[in-house]
Order: C-alpha cells, then structure tokens, then sequence
C-alpha cells in the first residue's frame, strides 16, 4: 500500500472481495432493490423479542450468508471489523463475543461500511492478515430510539428527515482473485458545516462527502469521467443536491453518473422522508445492488463514498453542531482466475 497525495491509499497487491451477504427489513423489501437483497424478513423484529436483538441478528445473518456463499468458516478468518449506529457499538460488540476471531470495533457513524473496508485492504496489503471479514449494521426503531424519538411517539418530522435503514451487509476481503478488487480508499477528514438539526442529516454531511470526493480526484489526478458511478451512502434528496453543487463550484461535473444509496433503496411514493440513512444504507445497497451490477457487466469501475454524521443525542441538546466524515473505497470489476 502507498499514499497517493494527502488521503489516498492505492494498494499494491490484489485485495479482492471474496463474497458479500445482505439481511434487510420489511420497508427495504419494498423497495426496488429487493431482489438484490440475500434475507428478507416482513417485520421489524425479525422473529426476534426487542429492536436491539432483531439488529443483532441481521448482522449474524449477514455474515453468515456471506460466509456460505464463499465457502468459508471463522476458522479461516484472520480478523473481524465490524460497528455500528449503538451506544458502544453493541451490535457489533456482541456479535463478535460469538466468533471465535480477533476483533476491532470500528465506528464511523454511517460512513462504517467504506471504513471498515478501507482498514481491511490495508490490513490484508500490509501482510497483516490474509482473509478479513467486515460488517456493519442499523435498525430504523433503534436508532429512532437512540438519536431523535421512539418511534411509540409519532412525533412528526420534516421532509428534511431521513429514514434509518433496517439491515445489515458483510463482505471478506482476501487476496484470492475474484470477482471485485478493491483498488484505492480516500480517508475523509472530519468537516463541520456548522449545522445543528439532527433531522436535517443530509445537509450536515454533504460537505464532508464533497471534501473527500475532491480530495480523491486531486490526489489521484483523475476526473468524474474516470468512474461509470460516484456514489454516497446516505445524503438523500437534501444532501445530494448539495453535494452536486458543491462539487460543481469546485469544477467537478457529477451530473451523469452520481447518485446515492439513501435514494436507490426504496420507491418514491414509501414513507421515507427524504430517503435512506443509516449504516446499513451504504452496506445493503452496495455489498447487494451495486456489486451484482458489476458482475453483470453494467459498472467496471464505481467509487463508493459512504457518509457518516458523528453526533451523539447529548451534543444535539447541548446545541452542539454536528461534525461529519466521508470515507470513499474504488471497486473495479475483475475477472475470476
């Protein structure tokens, strides 16, 4: 691995994606995407008693039909990396207390799927493992929950909201050749753009989104034409906008070939606010829709960039502003040797 300009790591060795798993939600199942989607459940508990433990067991499921589809056991995991949207990531934490593998708990807010898949490829390019597994997770009641209202409340939101995606999405990362190669990662710097409404995500992240897509064309010395897809996590109708027109006053054109995961992943007419968020928005929509697009020929190369807000329900009431990073990971299609 090097460092290319400021932010970029490009990684010298073949770091492939060996196989990825998908669980979602009854509203996710609704959605276009569903047939992209590996399990689908038709209730927000997932057969499970709380919230907590239906976003457990999405995640379990992930890797477990990850695990399956590439023939693989724990056993020939090096290293897992996983977090989530949870006080102290417990999602992740007690998934982990059931596998048998050294652990790092990583916390990106919704911007966790592309981090822990950029510290996988470097992992794995430094000698430091040879097969990782990665995951992460959110569920729209628990995080309703956590960071704005129970949901038992109904309190009315504005079309600046965002609906908390309910899934999970993992993938192994190795060097045996496959179907997808990780080929560079753009570590965002945390930007704040002074913003304070905790239902108005997409305007607090979108200039974190932008500064890392700059940043990764600057440091590579490549254009937006270089990629047949830029897209971010979680920005929605609100946050896309602006990052367009950001990225447009830097003198980067994304008009034909931008879009974003929080606006892929369900239909116009569900009630879903200004679109998709959460962790598992990025996770579900790329590690199911996008790279089945790019196995059958329709993307060869797409620069994923996933979106995080890093607010905590204390900082909102103490009227803080709220801080947000971007993470962006290049998958190229690769043929199988």
């Amino acid at each position: 691995m090097k460092l290319v300009g400021k932010q970029t790591w490009v990684f010298e060795h073949g770091i492939y994606i060996q196989e990825a798993g998908t669980a979602v939600g009854p509203l996710e199942a609704e959605g276009p995407l569903r047939d992209s989607f590996d399990i689908v459940h038709d209730d927000l508990y997932c057969g499970e008693k709380t919230w907590e433990l239906a976003e457990r067991r999405l995640m379990q499921e992930a890797i477990q039909i990850c695990l399956e589809k590439a023939r693989l056991s724990f056993a020939d995991i090096d290293l897992f990396l996983a977090g989530d949207l949870l006080n102290q990531n417990v999602t992740a934490n007690y998934v982990a207390r059931e596998i048998p593998v050294p652990f790092l708990c990583m916390f990106g807010a919704c911007s966790t799927s592309m981090q822990t898949i950029a510290a996988a490829a470097a992992f794995i390019d430094g000698g430091f493992a040879r097969s990782v597994l990665a995951a992460t997770s959110s569920h729209n009641a628990t995080a309703e929950r956590q960071f704005r209202y129970p949901t038992e409340l109904g309190i009315q939101k504005p079309k600046t909201a965002t609906f908390t995606v309910t899934g999970a999405g993992a993938v192994v990362l190795g060097r045996k050749p496959g179907r997808w190669r990780i080929a560079a990662a753009t570590i965002g710097k945390v930007v704040d753009a002074g913003m304070t409404n905790p239902l108005d995500m997409g305007s607090a992240m979108a200039p974190a989104a932008a500064s890392t897509i700059e940043q990764h064309f600057n440091d590579l010395g490549i254009s937006p034409s270089d990629y047949d897809l830029i897209v971010t996590g979680d920005l929605s109708r609100v946050g896309s906008v602006i990052v367009r027109q950001l990225l447009a006053e830097s003198g980067y054109d994304v008009t034909n070939n931008y879009n974003d995961c929080g606006l892929m992943i369900y239909n116009p007419d569900q009630k879903i606010f200004a679109g998709g968020s959460g962790c598992a928005c990025c996770a579900v929509v790329t590690y199911g829709h996008l790279l089945k697009e790019m196995e059958r020929g329709a993307f060869r190369k797409i620069f994923v960039v996933a979106t995080g807000a890093l607010l905590s329900q204390t900082m909102v009431q103490q009227k803080q502003s709220i801080p947000a990073i971007a993470h962006g990971v290049v998958i190229e299609a690769a043929k199988e040797e």
